[in-house]
C-alpha cells in the first residue's frame, strides 16, 4: 500500500519502519528548538507532514516503546485515531509520565504509525441482546 506523504516543512522526515517486519512506521519530532516536557504534562509535537490515507483504512499513533518505557513518553490519548479524510498536519500529545522534565529534539522518533483498515458498523435499537456466561459482569469479572 502507499501512503502519499506531503512535507509541509523542507525538514521534515517522512515515516519510515525500523525493521522489515515493524507494524508502526516511526514518526520524527519537528522542531526548531528543543522541547522539554514538564512532569504529568503534554506539548503537541508537530512532524511537519500530512498523509492521504485511503477510504477504509485509518492511521493509529501508538507510543515508541522505548521511549515510553524509558523516558515516560507516550501520546496523552493513548491511541490517536487518523481519519481518512483528515489532510492536517500530524501532531503527536506528548505526555510525560515521569517525575522529571524529558526533552525531545528535532528528528527524534515520537511515536508510530500504523494505518489499519476500518470496519463499519450499523448499530440498530434491540429490546434484548443474546445470553452469554458473563452477562453483564463488568470491568474484571472475566479474570481470577
Amino acid at each position: 500500500m502507499k501512503i502519499k506523504t506531503k512535507k509541509l516543512h523542507k525538514d521534515a522526515l517522512i515515516p519510515v519502519y525500523s525493521t522489515e517486519s515493524a507494524a508502526g512506521a516511526d514518526l520524527f519530532c519537528l522542531c526548531e528548538e528543543d522541547i522539554t516536557i514538564a512532569p504529568f504534562n503534554t506539548v503537541f509535537v508537530k512532524t511537519g507532514i500530512s498523509i492521504e490515507i485511503p477510504q477504509g483504512y485509518m492511521g493509529l499513533i501508538y507510543a515508541r516503546s522505548g521511549l515510553a518505557c524509558k523516558n515516560g513518553l507516550a501520546p496523552a490519548n493513548k491511541v490517536g485515531v487518523i481519519d481518512s479524510d483528515y489532510r492536517g498536519e500530524i501532531t503527536v500529545a506528548l505526555y510525560n509520565h515521569s517525575d522529571t522534565g524529558q526533552t525531545v529534539v528535532n528528528g527524534q522518533r515520537i511515536a508510530q504509525l500504523v494505518i489499519t483498515p476500518v470496519l463499519k458498523a450499523h448499530f440498530e435499537t434491540a429490546e434484548n441482546l443474546s445470553h452469554t456466561k458473563r452477562g453483564g459482569g463488568g470491568f474484571g469479572s472475566s479474570g481470577t
